[in-house]
């Protein structure tokens, strides 16, 4: 199964972290990282003051099922130094890990959801998925390339350009 993992750290060396959790991803029994985006440095997500983040995102080849991936993926963030039950919601990090797509499956369960429930509002998720793959489809949404463009298309009206927040 194709599925894609958004990457952000804004605490420490951010892109020694990333590629370490890159490297990590890769390691992991029945996932093979088979394209990594650039990276890019973007604004931070939400009401707390806090660095700039660096984001990308990885396209992995898995045999792992959903659960079983994240469940992975946030054992690396622990092995990473995140305690997410001791920071802020929408806070800094070393790192953050988030299971975008994982094919064209759509999951909402408890500390699960597939896709990831903001995506298509988040140029920072977005660009480096859409870099990976433009065709990359978010259920009920459309593509990667798709929603990208919708983000930088004003709303009917208005005349001006959309705020964006990311």
């Amino acid at each position: 199964m194709r599925a894609y993992v958004g990457l952000g750290a804004n605490l420490g060396d951010r892109e020694d972290t990333i590629r370490r959790a890159v490297a990590l991803v890769d390691e992991l029994a029945g996932v093979d990282v088979v394209s990594v985006s650039s990276l890019r440095e973007t604004e931070p997500w939400g009401p707390v003051e806090q660095p700039r983040y660096l984001n990308g995102a990885v396209a992995v080849e898995t045999d792992l099922p959903p659960r079983e991936l994240l469940d992975a993926l946030l054992e690396i963030e622990r092995r990473l130094g995140r305690a997410r039950d001791d920071e802020e919601r929408w806070g800094a990090r070393t790192i953050d890990l988030d299971l975008l797509l994982y094919g064209d499956l759509v999951l909402d369960e408890p500390g699960l959801d597939v896709p990831h429930p903001r995506l298509h509002e988040r140029r920072f998720a977005l660009e480096p998925l859409a870099e990976l793959a433009p065709d990359a489809f978010v259920p009920g949404r459309g593509t990667a390339a798709e929603l990208l463009r919708a983000l930088d298309t004003p709303p009917q009206g208005t005349g001006s350009r959309a705020d964006v927040v990311h």
